[in-house]
């Protein structure tokens, strides 16, 4: 009788709590201008993606929204220590996972003190080498470079650069002996690869698709999944005979840590909404981007991840703290 009586109370703790949770208040969001701090100068592809969305966020929320361009590691740090409540934002590429790396003294802590907004898209990446470079394959490259050890060069536009890491990543998959120089810039290491004076480079798109068009570059394989319709010769990695290298150069929107979920929840919401619009995917695909929304939380997680995969990259190449 008292486990009967027990069960009734409980019973109706549970009914009288109403049943299902009432709803929730929509977030009222935002109610002052928007910051996004982009970390790289203006014209580049991360300053290109946040004004493209930013224009149209302002009509969502009836609020602006500034784009404020702070290259450098300086700016990732007015970042950091910002006000978390969704009115900082920062749009960054995957680069932003390694500066802790090749930063010795960062007076803030790039993983744990941004939170992930969402990844707002990918920029397909192209292996090149020199044009008169006697390889016509990704095999042949390979072998070509093994057979020189410590002979050659590969480039990339700075240590914590998209290009960097992509060519890093395939240098240590496939095993080869190959001396990193750094350039300013993507222009002046694709400049570096067309003079052979470095013999790889992994470039964005949008850089180097007219110079390997106009056969100024000779490209070798594509991170992509598929083959792009702007270059139809050229392989994918898996289908050139490397599938167990994948690379995703991505770009998304990180705001302080402490921001709270609720906000960070709009936040990604809204900006799925805008680059789903036809003339946003259409100003954007016309750069060669690749459109990736994921969730908050799925997003954080890929930051996390990336970073402790490059930890041991960075390792392999004998760089880091």
């Amino acid at each position: 009788m008292r486990k009967l009586a027990l069960a009734c109370l409980v019973a109706f703790g549970f009914g009288a709590s109403g049943g299902a949770a009432p709803a929730q208040a929509p977030v009222k969001f935002p109610d002052q201008p928007v910051r996004i701090l982009v970390p790289f100068s203006a014209g580049s592809v991360t300053d290109l993606l946040a004004r493209t969305i930013s224009d149209r966020l302002a009509e969502r929320w009836g609020q602006p929204v500034i784009i404020e361009n702070r290259p450098g590691i300086a700016g990732t740090g007015v970042a950091a220590k910002a006000a978390p409540d969704g009115h900082n934002l920062m749009l960054t590429s995957n680069g932003h996972t390694i500066i802790g790396l090749v930063n010795k003294n960062l007076t803030f802590d790039p993983i744990a003190d941004f939170t992930g907004v969402i990844r707002v898209a990918s920029m397909p990446t192209i292996m090149i080498v020199p044009p008169d470079m006697p390889v016509s394959s990704l095999k042949e490259f390979v072998d070509y470079v093994r057979a020189r050890p410590k002979q050659l060069n590969f480039a990339s536009s700075g240590l914590a650069s998209t290009a960097f890491i992509g060519a890093e990543l395939f240098r240590q998959t496939a095993k080869l002996d190959m001396t990193h120089v750094p350039f300013k810039g993507s222009p002046e290491a694709q400049t570096a690869v067309i003079r052979n004076d470095a013999q790889m480079f992994f470039t964005l798109w949008n850089v180097g698709s007219d110079l390997i068009q106009a056969g100024k570059l000779k490209a070798l394989a594509v991170t992509t999944d598929k083959r792009l319709p702007t270059l139809p010769n050229v392989p994918t990695f898996a289908e050139a005979g490397m599938p167990e290298f994948s690379y995703d150069a991505w770009f998304g929107l990180l705001a302080p840590a402490g921001t709270p979920p609720a906000i960070v929840n709009k936040i990604n919401a809204d900006v799925a909404a805008v680059i789903a619009l036809p003339d946003v995917q259409q100003r954007l695909a016309q750069q060669g981007v690749t459109f990736a929304p994921n969730q908050a939380s799925s997003f954080s997680a890929a930051i996390a991840s990336d970073a402790a995969r490059f930890k041991t990259m960075f390792a392999g190449a004998g760089i880091g703290n």
